[in-house]
């Protein structure tokens, strides 16, 4: 019997969870934010699906391009549950993290399955940011390089918001706040900001709209991050929430404005068509 209970408090001690081993949050130093690289087609790093123990679920597809617009949220999940509030390292030029790359990432690992049925053998792509000198007299950030359809662009301008000098700061607002309640699920969101986390360009995919509490579901990267040592680190974010007015301050400036890019109607799955 005594063999027993102290065999038990053994057992008890070494699963025992261990106390006051946990790592600090890194001080981080805020700077602006900065939307200048983007991923080549060569940057794109595997991931890997783990095999579910208890066997997939099985759940009803809709639409294709629904499919993929589910596809694109869910790799936007797991990445951000992966990080489990850590920030990643969104510094070099390759970096998935940095905010462009971050949604260009999530669509490329999903393409190759979708094309459209105007084009069907055409492969998906996703246009580059439109550079600095040809935003002008508009600032950078806002505006993607116009990449036809016909070349493999599934993307169209579903609305955009472009500050108007010629009406009041409040005009202005208004108008960049009815512009915010037209995202929809999937929307690639592309704006020009200067609010709390920085100044400069950012991107994020819209989640929702929910008209009820006026305000925007989002996941993103880099959109809060900081620099350690030299090098800037970035928070990933799934299902974040601001309200309309905060998403329209952003960008409601002078030479500033958004964009909500969506996916095409007619997407179809690869080899659908002869």
């Amino acid at each position: 019997m005594k063999r027993r209970l102290v065999g038990a408090l053994l057992c008890l001690l070494l699963l025992w969870p261990m106390s006051g081993v946990m790592e600090e949050e890194e001080d981080l130093l805020v700077e602006e934010i900065i939307e200048n690289v983007m991923l080549d087609d060569d940057d794109v790093e595997e991931v890997i699906d783990y095999p579910d123990e208890n066997g997939p679920e099985v759940e009803e597809i809709g639409t294709p391009r629904e499919d993929f617009i589910d596809r694109i949220i869910a790799l936007g999940q797991k990445l951000y549950e992966d990080a489990d509030g850590r920030r990643k390292r969104a510094h070099y030029a390759s970096d998935i993290y940095v905010c462009k790359n971050f949604t260009v990432y999530l669509f490329r690992q999903n393409r190759d399955d979708f094309r459209m049925e105007e084009f069907p053998d055409t492969p998906l792509v996703i246009p580059n940011n439109l550079p600095a000198a040809k935003c002008k007299p508009y600032a950078y950030g806002f505006l993607w390089e116009e990449v036809p359809a016909a070349e493999g662009n599934p993307f169209e301008v579903a609305a955009q918001f472009i500050y108007d000098p010629n009406l009041t700061k409040a005009e202005n607002l208004e108008l960049a706040k009815e512009f915010m309640r037209q995202a929809r699920r999937g929307d690639y969101f592309q704006m020009s900001a200067d609010y709390d986390y920085g100044v400069g360009a950012h991107s994020a995919i819209m989640l929702s709209y929910d008209p009820a509490a006026d305000e925007i579901h989002w996941m993103d990267s880099n959109m809060r991050g900081g620099k350690i040592d030299g090098i800037r680190y970035g928070l990933v974010q799934f299902d974040a929430v601001k309200s309309v007015e905060w998403w329209a301050s952003a960008f409601c400036h002078k030479k500033r404005g958004a964009t909500l890019y969506r996916l095409r109607e007619d997407i179809i799955y690869a080899g659908d068509l002869p």
